[in-house]
């Protein structure tokens, strides 16, 4: 799946831990599926309380997450001087 232009990605800041938040994966593999069994029927993630859609891109600092069933997976730097 390609990446959508980073200047259009919302910018969501940095975790608050005080807020709800989605777990975070570097990657999809098993170890996701574990984090992903855990919230069952997820279909949105959170970040600092806002549910955002499967599939969603955001941009949390210098990097890029994406939206998969309830978990945020890393989908690289939103910078794009420093891919």
């Amino acid at each position: 799946m390609m990446q959508p232009q980073h200047r259009s990605l919302p910018q969501v800041g940095a975790p608050d831990p005080e807020l709800r938040n989605s777990p975070v994966a570097d990657e999809e593999d098993e170890e996701t599926d574990v984090v992903r069994q855990q919230m069952p029927g997820a279909a949105q993630c959170y970040f600092n309380g806002t549910p955002y859609p499967h599939g969603v891109y955001v941009a949390s600092g210098s990097q890029v997450l994406r939206c998969s069933y309830g978990v945020w997976i890393d989908s690289g730097s939103a910078d794009s001087r420093n891919p």
